[in-house]
């Protein structure tokens, strides 16, 4: 076995949350910034049922002023040796 990183998609999902909370932003504040029709997306990224795509979470990094290390949550994760 091998150890290998993986997003924690649900404890990145607070850190996104978390961070807005720090800026004093809403989540219709964030909406309007990426320009999404819904929030769904922000719901779902503050769910971890989501991530935000790459150029996304460099926009997030931006606003909050962090890197996207500081939004993104990693585990480690066992996989089989050679898969």
């Amino acid at each position: 076995m091998r150890q290998m990183p993986a997003i924690d998609m649900v404890a990145t999902g607070q850190n996104i949350a978390r961070l807005r909370d720090a800026q004093g932003m809403t989540v219709r504040e964030l909406q309007e910034i990426f320009g999404f029709a819904t929030p769904q997306a922000i719901y779902k990224w503050q769910h971890g049922t989501a991530l935000p795509t790459v150029d996304n979470l460099l926009v997030l990094a931006a606003i909050f002023e962090v890197h996207i290390e500081d939004i993104l949550a990693v585990r480690q994760v066992q996989t089989a040796v050679g898969a």
